[in-house]
C-alpha cells in the first residue's frame, strides 16, 4: 500500500512531468526542432532583396568582361539586388534578345557592354520605353537619338595615346611601318585607334626621318585567333613592319604568335591593350612592349554605384571615365601576381 506523497512533494513531480511533455510535444510536432524559434530567427534576420540587375557582357571569354561581371554580382549583392549575368559573345542580334527577355523579366536596371554600338540602340530603347533604366559599362552605345542614363569606361581616347607615346618609345629613332589590329564594331575601340593616330601625326610632324607609317588596318576584332591571323596577313603585305598596335590583349597575344611563328617576334614591337593577366605576363617575358592598363573592377563598382545613386533621385553623369596606366616590363617585373 502506498502512502499518500507530501504537497510540497506532489507539485514538484507535477512540474517536472509538465516539463517532459512540453519536450516530447515539441519533438513529435516538429522532428527538426521549434519551428515557433525558427520562425523568430528567419523573421529577425529577413533577406533584404529589392530587385534584380541584368548584365550582358561583350563577352565572357574575355578575363576583362568576366572582372566586370564578377564586381557587379558582389557589389550589388551588398547593396541587396539580385544580378542576372548573360553574354553577347559579339552577336548583337543575341544581345537584343537577352535585352527583350530582360524586359519579361522586369528587371530593376540593366547594364550593357554592347557587341555593336550602333545596331543595340533599338533595344535600349525598348528598354527606356518600358521604363528600365540602362546603363552602359565599358562600351558606349553609338546609335543616333538613343541615350542611357550614364556610360562608364576607361579613358579608351587617352589610353589610344598612351599606346602611341609607347609605340614611339619602342621604336625609337628608326620609326617604321606599322599595323593597327582594331574592332571597330566598339566605340571603346575606335576610340582607342583614333587617341593612338593623332599621337603618331603629331609625332611625324616636321620630320624628315623616323616617322612612324600606319600602313594598314586589320580587322583583329579583339580575339585571339583572328589576331593571328591579321598578323599573317600583315607580314604578308608589309614583311619590314616595325611594329603592331592591338586593341586588346587577346589579339595582341594572337599577333606575338604569329610572329614567332614566322621568326620575327624580336623584330617587331607589339604593344596592347587591356592589362589583362596573359597580357601582363607576355610584357614581363618580352613579348609585349606594353599596354595600357584598364581597371574593370572599378568600372563594375562604379557602375553599381551609379545605378544606386539613380534609385536615390540623384544626379548622375552621363559619362564616367577612368584613366589608363601605361605598364611596361619594370612594371611587370615588380608585379606580385605574375610567375
Amino acid at each position: 500500500m502506498s502512502l499518500p506523497l507530501p504537497a510540497r512533494e506532489v507539485r514538484s513531480r507535477l512540474s517536472v512531468w509538465a516539463g517532459i511533455a512540453s519536450i516530447l510535444v515539441a519533438g513529435c510536432g516538429n522532428p527538426e526542432g521549434n519551428t515557433a524559434a525558427k520562425t523568430e530567427v528567419a523573421k529577425s534576420t529577413p533577406k533584404a532583396f529589392k530587385g534584380t540587375i541584368a548584365v550582358s557582357v561583350l563577352t565572357l571569354t574575355n578575363p576583362y568582361f568576366k572582372v566586370i561581371a564578377d564586381t557587379v554580382m558582389d557589389e550589388a549583392a551588398k547593396k541587396g539586388y539580385e544580378v542576372l549575368v548573360t553574354s553577347g559573345e559579339f552577336d548583337v542580334a543575341k544581345q537584343q534578345n537577352q535585352v527583350k527577355d530582360f524586359i519579361v523579366k522586369k528587371v530593376s536596371a540593366i547594364i550593357l557592354c554592347p557587341c555593336d554600338s550602333r545596331s543595340i540602340g533599338p533595344a535600349i530603347q525598348e528598354a527606356t520605353t518600358a521604363g528600365i533604366p540602362v546603363f552602359t559599362a565599358d562600351i558606349a552605345c553609338l546609335a543616333p537619338g538613343v541615350k542611357v542614363v550614364s556610360h562608364i569606361a576607361t579613358d579608351n581616347y587617352g589610353g589610344g595615346k598612351q599606346a602611341a607615346n609607347a609605340m614611339i618609345e619602342a621604336l625609337g629613332e628608326a620609326g617604321g611601318k606599322v599595323v593597327i589590329l582594331d574592332f571597330k564594331q566598339a566605340e571603346s575601340c575606335l576610340l582607342r585607334v583614333k587617341g593612338f593616330k593623332e599621337v603618331v601625326e603629331k609625332h611625324n610632324e616636321g620630320r624628315m626621318s623616323g616617322k612612324i607609317e600606319i600602313v594598314a588596318e586589320l580587322p583583329g576584332d579583339g580575339k585571339k585567333d583572328q589576331g593571328f591571323k591579321c598578323a599573317e596577313d600583315a607580314l604578308q603585305a608589309h614583311p619590314d613592319m616595325a611594329g603592331i598596335f592591338a586593341i586588346n590583349d587577346p589579339s595582341a597575344l594572337g599577333a606575338q604568335a604569329a610572329l614567332e611563328k614566322a621568326g620575327k617576334a624580336s623584330q617587331i614591337k607589339i604593344v596592347g591593350f587591356d592589362g589583362q593577366p596573359e597580357g601582363k605576363q607576355g610584357i614581363k617575358e618580352g613579348k609585349i612592349y606594353a599596354d595600357p592598363i584598364q581597371f574593370p573592377d572599378r568600372i563594375g563598382r562604379m557602375t553599381v554605384d551609379s545605378i544606386m545613386a539613380y534609385f536615390a533621385g540623384e544626379d548622375v553623369p552621363p559619362e564616367q571615365l577612368i584613366p589608363t596606366a601605361l605598364y611596361r616590363q619594370a612594371d611587370a617585373l615588380k608585379d606580385p601576381e605574375l610567375r
